[in-house]
């Protein structure tokens, strides 16, 4: 009588109702087993032969319930978690410049970062994900947060082209990154990486040297790419070509490359990606909550791209749970193909696993459940009411069940890299509640700062940076001209006047819009698309966009209604009209439409500026003179009132014409 074959022993033998591998062949083993041993996977197959084979140190039997890989969430930007709520119901532009970006300036630090990724790990293992792709600051602080909870991390550092809260430069952003990789290289969960944020942010200089670095230690690289088609119209602008194509050509592509969004690439682009193996990081939730649009996913997955799902971070979605990124993710591609059969089930949870890995670069780790890869899987139970019944005719419709029918609360147990990280819904590795009272004194902080801002229009201004105040008073006289002739006669009377020297001069096309705000000091925003045109035809030469605080107060008025009004502040205007009308939310907005010609001029020894005025729009105010010049002392300020005065007899301007208010303010 042959003896009994002596079993394997293991670390772990799990069993369940199923065992879902997502590997190659799609296999499902119903019953099934696991056999892990260490931080690896080192049989999965049919119940009975597995614990044949095997016998394991711990033995746990799920029942009904499916023991499938853990989700990978293919981007993110965890530490956000301390920003979940902040600053909803906006566009992209509005959120992340007026909001994220000023708030991160004032706050975020490496505590920061640290209990914004517990805080996410927390739930993230509450809801399946055993593997996430991270972009944000502080990176190191992230990817020690990530393994002290236990998860699989693929941490990147992020560099810009302007400060950030983390690096004064992008070359000390750079250098970051190469000493973080340089420490984090080899761990056995987290694998540190590069973000260079995305093409607006960068410079060609700051991408060739994060994809140096990347090809020297062969890590990954993870970029925004084509999220708003506001932003693909700007770089065609700027480069004459879309984002695609301008990364290829700086050899974005050559290195292991993850694309988030690309919610606006065309087929060539997407030819591109297949060509160099990029993968693509789809985030239904956060395109739909910023209105970003609808990626081309099927597009994407018929042409062969391997293309994850993400959550994107908290502040955009607001929450981690990668099973409703999974209903979302088909949803929608059913409803935009207006074809049911678009991403069914199966293809839909290889996204969250398998195929997510491999757009991370990540495969030979995780995402399936097969032989030498590291233990990261899930107990997902399937005992809800919602589950039942199970039919058994399409072995397949397991997936159905998964993807339609399972929430995240489902999720029972979670192994990675063959340790326990929750067990019947308890977590062991992260403490919620010393985290939770942190977070929510922070957001005191945080709202405090807010509310301090919001109080003025200045705070705001000065919140999305570039704001300069020019500590000087500005003394000016205006006149209404009349008719366009008079306006030339005025012109010509300027060009032939003794003791009046013009020392240069431009011809402008303005569009003021000016936004009013119902506050104490009577603020008004004006911003201003400033067309300079050659002198001699219509020819635009460029093109300045102006941001301008006043208000409405006058600091003095002298004789001939020359009045002396307070320092303003000025900024460049980086962003679009709607955006700083979205942002500023002003009571009232007031166009004004003009056509100027400038002459800077010398009387009296003194520099002055002189602007003829005609108005465009709206219709019927006619044409004006402004004489202008900047003043930094009282007696600087008189001296010049009397030399306005001078050159109004000069120019013959009669008294009657003076008008002591600004173009907004007068009635027609």
């Amino acid at each position: 009588m042959a003896e009994p074959t002596k079993k394997k022993t293991v670390a772990r033998l799990l069993t369940a109702d199923f065992v879902i591998t997502m590997d190659e062949d799609y296999t499902i083993y119903a019953p099934g087993a696991v056999a892990i041993d260490g931080d690896a996977l080192v049989a999965i197959g049919p119940q009975e032969e597995i614990l044949a084979t095997y016998a394991g140190k711990e033995q746990v039997d799920a029942g009904n319930a499916a023991i499938m890989p853990g989700l990978v969430n293919a981007h993110g930007h965890v530490p956000m978690t301390l920003l979940r709520g902040l600053a909803d119901d906006l566009r992209l532009d509005v959120w992340l410049m007026g909001y994220m970006m000023p708030v991160e300036r004032e706050f975020v630090n490496p505590r920061f970062c640290w209990l914004g990724t517990q805080l996410a790990a927390a739930e993230m293992i509450r809801s399946g994900t055993t593997t996430f792709m991270d972009m944000y600051y502080f990176e190191e602080a992230v990817a020690d947060a990530t393994a002290q909870a236990g998860l699989r991390g693929v941490c990147a550092q992020s560099i810009l082209k302007f400060p950030s809260p983390d690096a004064g430069s992008y070359e000390e952003a750079l250098d970051r990154a190469r000493d973080f990789i340089m420490r984090w290289k080899n761990h056995p969960l987290i694998i540190p990486a590069l973000a260079p944020h995305a093409p607006y942010t960068v410079t060609p200089e700051l991408i060739k040297g994060a994809v140096a670095i990347a090809l020297e230690f062969d890590s990954p690289l993870h970029i925004h790419i084509a999220e708003t088609a506001q932003e693909v119209e700007d770089h065609r602008n700027a480069y004459d070509m879309p984002p695609v194509p301008w990364l290829k050509k700086l050899g974005v592509f050559e290195t292991k490359a993850t694309a988030a969004h690309c919610v606006h690439i065309d087929e060539g682009e997407m030819h591109t990606f297949l060509h160099y193996n990029v993968g693509v990081a789809h985030n239904p939730s956060s395109n739909l909550k910023l209105s970003s649009g609808f990626a081309p996913v099927k597009q994407m997955l018929d042409m062969g791209l391997n293309v994850g799902i993400g959550t994107d971070g908290p502040a955009s979605n607001n929450d981690l749970d990668m099973f409703e990124e999974l209903r979302l993710a088909t949803m929608i591609a059913k409803g935009i193909t207006m074809d049911p059969t678009t991403l069914p089930a199966r293809q839909t949870l290889e996204m969250a696993t398998i195929m997510g890995a491999r757009a991370m670069h990540i495969e030979d780790l995780t995402g399936s459940l097969e032989p030498g890869k590291r233990a990261d899987l899930i107990i997902l139970g399937l005992d809800k009411i919602r589950q039942a019944p199970h039919f058994r005719r399409d072995p397949e419709s397991i997936y159905s069940r998964i993807v339609y029918a399972s929430h995240a609360e489902d999720v029972r147990d979670m192994l990675v890299n063959g340790k326990w990280l929750m067990r019947n819904r308890q977590l062991l590795t992260v403490n919620t509640a010393a985290l939770r009272a942190e977070a929510d004194a922070l957001a005191g902080k945080i709202d405090k700062f807010l509310i301090q801002r919001e109080e003025s229009v200045l705070s705001k201004l000065v919140a999305i940076g570039g704001v300069a105040q020019e500590h000087s008073f500005e003394i000016q006289l205006k006149a209404k001209v009349g008719s366009e002739e008079e306006l030339k006669a005025l012109e010509e009377r300027l060009k032939n006047a003794p003791g009046i020297t013009i020392t240069r001069g431009s011809r402008r096309r303005q569009y003021d819009t000016y936004y009013a705000f119902d506050d104490p000091w009577g603020n008004r925003l004006r911003y201003r698309e400033d067309e300079v045109i050659h002198l001699d035809s219509d020819e635009v030469i460029t093109v300045i966009y102006r941001l301008t605080l006043t208000t409405q107060a006058k600091e003095r008025e002298y004789e001939h209604s020359i009045i002396l009004s307070r320092a303003r502040f000025n900024t460049t205007a980086t962003h679009s009209k709607r955006f700083y009308k979205e942002y500023f939310a002003p009571e009232t907005e007031i166009d004004i439409e003009k056509e100027r010609r400038r002459f800077h001029i010398q009387y009296g020894g003194t520099d002055f500026a002189l602007n003829l005025d005609r108005i465009i729009q709206p219709k019927g105010m006619g044409c004006f003179l402004e004489i202008k010049s900047r003043t930094w002392s009282r007696q600087d300020a008189e001296c010049k009132a009397s030399l306005i005065g001078k050159l109004m007899d000069v120019l013959e301007v009669p008294e009657e014409a003076l008008v002591r208010k600004e173009y907004l303010d007068i009635e027609f």
